[in-house]
């Protein structure tokens, strides 16, 4: 199966709220992405609103009006402020996520052990506003069959393990539990995402070792690649002007 590509702009958001002039546009960005192939569009608007902000899944929810094709996933902790803007704008996809206030990002999947009653009614009421939903989730089979009871759609495989694995070349000892958790879930008629700290070098092997995974979210390292291919011809390009050259 082909999986889907959605493309997170927090970073791009990040960088536009170090200033006050709107620059750069998410919006923009959100073209950008379409027109390079991209499938849907993911924002994490946290409460403390250091990138992406609740008026940033309206404008981005009404461009994508024009899109029917592209899906928009908005991420968050329900126990936060996730619930008020999902239900306001309805994206495509909701992700839960077990984020602490004051986390620098994502870094564990959900405790269903702790949280799965609590996290029951509300997966239900999204669900109930055509609203899929998905969980974030650590790679561990047992863990998909208490997602399987709450009544999720979804589950994303919580990839940075599998990326420190990879970069320290030992992926290949990490990997079966990924291909055991995404199996349990197919089994179980749930989908299956994965994300965080994919990138292009690895990408390749887990969707490769990995069976049907939907879709990946991606950003961090979609901006890192984007500033080393384009950074040395942008400086280049300032050298110009500042040595006086001939713009043509």
């Amino acid at each position: 199966m082909m999986t889907k590509l959605s493309v997170n702009l927090n970073k791009i958001a990040l960088i536009r709220n170090s200033r006050q002039n709107g620059i750069p546009n998410l919006i923009d960005f959100v073209q950008l992405a379409i027109n390079s192939g991209a499938d849907g569009i993911t924002v994490h608007p946290r409460p403390d609103q250091r990138h992406a902000t609740k008026n940033d899944v309206f404008q981005i929810k009404r461009f994508l009006l024009e899109h029917s094709n592209i899906e928009l996933n908005v991420e968050g902790n329900p126990f936060h402020n996730l619930m008020d803007i999902t239900e306001e704008f309805c994206p495509t996809q909701c992700t839960f996520v077990p984020d602490d206030i004051n986390t620098l990002t994502s870094n564990s999947g959900w405790d269903l052990e702790k949280y799965g009653k609590k996290l029951s009614p509300l997966i239900k009421r999204l669900q109930d506003r055509g609203i899929r939903v998905s969980l974030f989730m650590e790679p561990n089979s047992e863990a998909m069959d208490q997602a399987h009871e709450l009544g999720v759609d979804r589950v994303e495989l919580y990839t940075e393990p599998y990326a420190v694995a990879y970069a320290k070349q030992r992926a290949q000892e990490i990997l079966p539990t990924y291909l055991e958790s995404s199996s349990r879930a197919c089994a179980l008629g749930m989908g299956i995402n994965a994300g965080h700290d994919l990138n292009k070098d690895n990408l390749r092997l887990f969707l490769s070792t990995v069976p049907n995974v939907s879709e990946v979210s991606i950003g961090h390292a979609i901006v890192v690649d984007s500033l080393h291919r384009g950074f040395s011809s942008v400086v280049k390009e300032y050298k110009d002007i500042t040595s006086g050259k001939n713009s043509s």
